[in-house]
């Protein structure tokens, strides 16, 4: 049962559809109208033979300019597709480069090699020099753990013995600790190395087979067209490589010079602590726990005295017996 309320929402629904259909009748009608004014207009114009030659005898437009296509641009993405399964190589040695570049990049800080707060403490406990503490700069130096903190303390568990010693402890030191730095750069330097070849490797062997498609094309193909097709994809591989070489050698090389100009203040701050602890020479050691003991210093060995042993006896030359002599009777 319809009550009152839906009544007009029923009648609205039946009546907007028959609207728009009464809407779009009256549209194409007043459209098609024009369309056939000017139909029988065009049928009613009369046409003579002057007005035949005078079209014949118009001259033709002028010829369309051809358009010249312009050659497309060159999309990364595309050039990476066309260098084929060479590109993987090379992608993953520019992974390596990315990773290696970041992660040396911060841990040769100068904050993390050579700590402002322990050369601060460490300066101001060889000032003056006389004052200097072995035990408190082994705990300032495990309080700051950093590869100038090794140097330092590989020095100090050397108190007591000649200050060339201890020197030579700390060159040992810093050439050890400078090459464990050094291990990650290496494989940036072999990255520079190796990333060309690869590309140099992709070049020839898309050249190889740009060459041996040449050799099978049928006639209706330019073998022109298809070397040029073919050289250009073998050269995507050689300018991949290049493009990550030579970001690669650059980084390796700032980086080995940060590590050298970073390991030679180092040593520089090594050998200043030094003299500190030539007063130590011969008297006192630092133990591993830090504490400070005196040397013990060995007694002279006590001689015994040995009695002369007395030198042999001559002995006697043995006697000479003399031969009977025998007389011979006649």
């Amino acid at each position: 049962m319809i009550t009152a309320a839906k009544l007009p929402v029923r009648l609205f629904a039946l009546v907007f559809p028959l609207l728009m259909c009464l809407c779009l009748f009256l549209s194409m009608s007043m459209f098609a109208l024009p369309m056939q004014r000017a139909s029988g207009q065009e049928a009613d114009v009369p046409v003579d033979a002057e007005t035949i030659e005078s079209l014949m005898q118009q001259p033709p437009p002028p010829p369309e300019p051809e358009r010249v296509e312009k050659p497309s641009g060159i999309d990364l993405l595309s050039l990476i597709v066309l260098g084929g399964n060479f590109m993987i190589p090379i992608g993953l040695m520019s992974l390596l480069v990315v990773a290696l570049g970041v992660e040396r990049t911060l841990s040769l800080r100068r904050k993390r090699v050579m700590p402002t707060t322990l050369v601060d403490d460490l300066e101001d406990l060889c000032n003056p020099i006389e004052r200097f503490n072995p035990a408190v700069a082994l705990a300032i130096c495990r309080d700051h753990p950093s590869p100038a903190a090794t140097v330092v303390e590989a020095m100090l568990m050397r108190t007591g013995q000649p200050l060339a010693e201890i020197e030579h402890a700390a060159s040992e030191t810093i050439q050890r600790e400078a090459d464990d730095c050094a291990a990650s750069i290496r494989w940036l330097s072999l990255a520079s190395s190796a990333t060309p070849l690869m590309g140099l490797l992709g070049t020839v062997w898309g050249m190889i087979v740009a060459f041996r498609e040449s050799t099978t094309l049928t006639p209706d193909r330019s073998r022109s067209e298809q070397l040029s097709a073919g050289i250009y994809a073998a050269l995507v591989t050689t300018l991949a490589g290049l493009i990550v070489a030579i970001p690669a050698a650059i980084l390796a090389q700032y980086l080995e010079n940060k590590l050298a100009k970073l390991f030679h203040g180092i040593e520089r701050f090594a050998f200043d602590l030094a003299p500190g602890l030539s007063r130590f020479a011969g008297r006192s050691r630092l133990d591993p726990d830090g504490s400070l003991r005196p040397m013990m210093v060995a007694a002279p060995a006590t001689t015994t005295s040995v009695p002369p042993v007395p030198p042999p006896a001559p002995v006697a030359p043995p006697a000479t017996v003399a031969a009977p002599v025998v007389r011979v009777k006649r």
